[in-house]
């Protein structure tokens, strides 16, 4: 679920901009069993499972597992494979009528292409062929993530509930020796690489309780919510680099692999940091209806954080933080069917990035004002939003453009525009997804007077797309359906100095599919008609200038029991 704007009194430490919250499948309480199996272009192979249902004769104990594979050849010119192992076992223990507890583990393991993009040279990103690599074919990383927790509710009435949550969660990623890209020689066509590698490992421990209460004060009605959580963090890199030999590379005429690639204990070490931050958070959030029609929230939350940072040559700092994030807003229905909202909030989030020097970069904070409007129309089957939005950012960690191992701070970012949403049903059978984005966002101070006023980066002015679908509902036909739409993404500049642009793109998607019964099959096709595109920048004119994916076709085959 994606929850817009920077509501940091549940969730802590964000993005200003808001969060995507992942939501596990839950286990249900009949039994389900479904299998698929994909196919399609460049050797794409993707078996998937999920199976779920009740494991005792009183319903008491439930469980639901979710797992899948997948390879394929990457489009770049990569001979490492894109793969992932998923699993995700999921157990529910209904312990009585009012209290349950629901444990939870996910673990994903991926081996893919280390691809750090294309160089920059004049003011346009290389115009080279899809699969040209500026690293080295060979280049590739593994990663690795763990996470388990449970969730814990009791209710105490119909009216209050208490709820408890922990995880735990480690990310480990392993580049092997690769060629990084760190500078270039523009008038010779040539990236600079130097044979280098990174270990990362973090783990994360997270613990929140809350108490969610109803109660009314006369006429007017609340949904009381206050609670506090703790974490612990350890963030470690270790980074070696060969600086003694240079690789050239010409981008337009590449020759791979002019130098032995060494293994990476003989490599020298470059940098080695360990950052460890400690927070404590204590909210509390009133939804109050003043009437049917009329409701304000309400919320404060609090947080403060310790980080301790040693760059592994005997220097340690320690620093402290904390700050009062507030949120209200206000909902007003003139009639059901329409809904006029407002909404203030600020964020907070110490980061563990940090720079070349090794310092920490100070914490992010922002803050968020949004107003819009909601309708319900066709008999509430379509569903239409159109908001406002100014969000602030200051000290924002970016990608340092001198050393891309490290970040920098830019001082403060804003972004402000409009948004349109639409979704639902048309007719039977007919549904659409439809989003527009206007968004005007500009570095509005930094110690880098030269900046001030200038775009961000990889964000464009306009961007939006559309997907629709349609089903026949009757006659020998029923089931089968086609869909039709398309992504929009206009200019964006490549770095915070504005130096160079990637193109805008349009790229069209088709499917069809046939649904009887139990099973489903599909065929869609991403890209139809094979654009050229430039899908992410990263504040570099050296590397992270990703090309999109082209011409992808995945055919699909889908049953349940």
């Amino acid at each position: 679920e994606v929850l817009k704007g920077p509501a940091s009194i549940l969730y802590g430490e964000i993005q200003p901009g808001g969060l995507i919250n992942l939501v596990s499948k839950q286990p249900l309480s009949e039994p389900f069993y479904e299998a698929e199996l994909q196919l399609g272009s460049r050797n794409f192979v993707s078996p998937r499972f999920d199976i779920s249902g009740p494991l005792t004769s009183d319903g008491s104990l439930l469980y639901r597992v979710n797992g899948l594979y997948r390879t394929s050849e990457s489009y770049r010119g990569f001979e490492q494979n894109n793969e992932r192992l998923f699993i995700a076992p999921t157990l529910a223990w209904r312990i009585g009528s009012s209290t349950d507890l629901t444990v939870s583990l996910e673990y994903t393991d991926d081996k893919r292409a280390a691809d750090d993009g294309l160089p920059v040279i004049g003011n346009r990103i290389v115009d080279v062929p899809r699969d040209r690599v500026a690293s080295d074919p060979e280049d590739a990383i593994g990663t690795q993530f763990f996470n388990v927790g449970y969730n814990f509710e009791h209710r105490f009435s119909e009216n209050w509930k208490v709820r408890n949550a922990f995880r735990y969660s480690s990310y480990n990623y392993d580049f092997n020796t690769i060629a990084y890209q760190i500078g270039a020689d523009e008038e010779a066509n040539s990236v600079i690489r130097y044979w280098a590698s990174q270990d990362g490992q973090n783990k994360n421990y997270a613990l929140q309780t809350n108490i969610v209460g109803e109660f009314a004060t006369g006429s007017v009605e609340h949904t009381l919510i206050f609670g506090a959580d703790i974490s612990y963090s350890d963030d470690r890199v270790y980074t070696v680099l060969d600086f003694e030999t240079p690789l050239p590379l010409d981008i337009f005429n590449p020759v791979y692999r002019s130098v032995p690639k060494p293994e990476e204990d003989t490599l020298a070490l470059f940098g080695e940091t360990n950052v460890e931050t400690h927070r404590y958070g204590f909210y509390v959030q009133d939804q109050i209806a003043i009437f049917d029609n009329l409701k304000l929230l309400a919320g404060l939350r609090y947080d403060t954080a310790e980080q301790r940072n040693d760059s592994g040559e005997g220097s340690e700092t320690t620093q402290n933080y904390d700050d009062f994030t507030p949120r209200v807003g206000i909902v007003y229905q003139p009639i059901p069917e329409l809904s006029l909202y407002a909404s203030y909030s600020r964020s907070f989030n110490p980061g563990s990035a940090t720079t070349a020097g090794g310092s920490l970069i100070e914490p992010e904070t922002g803050e968020g004002y949004e107003v819009g409007v909601k309708a319900e129309l066709l008999d509430r089957r379509l569903a239409a939003t159109v908001a406002y939005f100014d969000t602030k950012k200051q000290n924002v960690a970016v990608t340092d453009p001198n050393n891309p191992l490290f970040s920098i701070a830019s001082g403060e970012q804003q972004s402000r525009g409009v948004e349109l949403d639409i979704s639902g049903q048309i007719l039977p059978g007919w549904n659409i997804i439809a989003t527009y984005a206007y968004t005007d966002a500009e570095v509005t101070a930094d110690t880098d007077r030269s900046l001030v006023g200038n775009r961000l980066f990889n964000v464009p002015k306009h961007s939006g797309s559309l997907w629709t679908t349609y089903e026949i509902q009757s006659g020998e036909l029923q089931g089968l359906g086609f869909g039709l739409g398309f992504s929009y993404v206009g200019k964006r500049e490549g770095d915070l100095p504005n130096s160079f642009q990637a193109d805008s793109y349009f790229l069209p998607n088709a499917a069809v599919f046939y649904q009887r019964d139990n099973w489903r099959a599909a065929i869609n096709i991403k890209n139809l008609f094979n654009v050229n595109y430039i899908e992410a920048v990263s504040n570099s004119r050296v590397s992270g200038n990703q090309p999109g994916e082209p011409l992808t076709v995945i055919g699909s085959f889908t049953v349940k029991f």
